[in-house]
């Protein structure tokens, strides 16, 4: 069976913090730049926080900067969405994604959901 690659969402109050994690079974990151992309209910499916494949510099949508933290483990090809302070209108499945180009990406998994009650 098939692990999901995106965990830690849940149910959260505003103001509180989540942790996702993103482990995709039998695909790696290595080499590749990381991301965080999220859809909320009846909306597109939006950019978060993308991660060089080195770790060394990190980009974020204006509306979570200063807020969440991308972050990457090369050596257990795992990448990481540290959220805090978060809002209701974070409420969100949030989905990883992998880089293979500089501008083209592939999903990794199905998502996690992340419900931030006000």
């Amino acid at each position: 069976q098939v692990q999901p690659a995106e965990s830690g969402g849940g149910l959260v109050q505003a103001g509180g913090s989540l942790r996702l994690s993103c482990a995709p079974s039998g695909r790696t990151f290595s080499g590749h730049d990381g991301a965080w992309f999220r859809q909320a209910p009846g909306k597109e499916r939006e950019f978060v926080a993308r991660i060089r494949w080195s770790g060394d510099s990190t980009t974020y949508a204006d509306s979570v900067k200063g807020r969440f933290t991308i972050s990457r483990d090369n050596a257990k090809n795992i990448l990481y969405l540290q959220m805090n302070s978060l809002k209701p209108e974070d409420t969100a499945v949030y989905y990883c994604a992998k880089y293979t180009s500089t501008w083209t990406y592939e999903y990794l998994g199905q998502g996690t959901q992340v419900t931030v009650s006000s």
